[in-house]
């Protein structure tokens, strides 16, 4: 498994639609993950640490495992299966046990910047959907490498198509 960080949420110029870029701590690759407003939504809301007079789903959640005693150990981007990403959430019970939970990728991102929980991603997974992605830190000459990835990389459309020639689709026939 590979360690991620979120960096950056973006909105997909094709087809407007948030995606969240994943990078890898030992490389220059990024896994795109393309999700849903209200998550796009969460994520943002905890990247900023902003606080509401009232829980949201994300800060619900937290509350309800911290109070019965549960921690979460990680999250897991496992599979990919037809462009969509499936995650595991890793929930440890107060007596030891660790739970497996099914779900979303977005969700999973959601609490585990929460509760400051480590984010990983397959090696499966990692081989068959990261990209390249130059550094933005730089010069303009950068941020317009930038803007071009995000333009021309960055379309869903484009990345269904090289997940559905990927060698490693199960759905796949020689």
């Amino acid at each position: 498994m590979r360690e991620v960080e979120v960096k950056a949420l973006l909105v997909d110029p094709y087809q407007n639609t948030p995606v969240v870029l994943l990078k890898d701590f030992n490389s220059d690759k990024v896994v795109p993950v393309w999700i849903g407003n209200a998550e796009a939504t969460a994520i943002a809301i905890a990247l900023q640490e902003k606080e509401f007079p009232r829980p949201l789903t994300h800060d619900l959640l937290q509350t309800m495992v911290q109070t019965l005693g549960g921690e979460l150990d990680m999250v897991v981007i496992d599979n990919i299966q037809d462009a969509t990403y499936y995650a595991t959430i890793f929930l440890r019970d107060p007596n030891g046990n660790v739970f497996e939970v099914d779900a979303r990728p977005s969700d999973s991102i959601a609490i585990a910047l929460r509760m400051s929980t480590p984010i990983y991603i397959s090696e499966e997974v990692f081989a068959n959907s990261a990209v390249d992605m130059p550094d933005t830190t730089g010069d303009e000459q950068d941020r317009e490498k930038f803007r071009v990835f995000v333009e021309n990389d960055m379309n869903l459309i484009n990345f269904k198509k090289y997940i559905g020639n990927s060698p490693a689709n199960p759905n796949e026939t020689s």
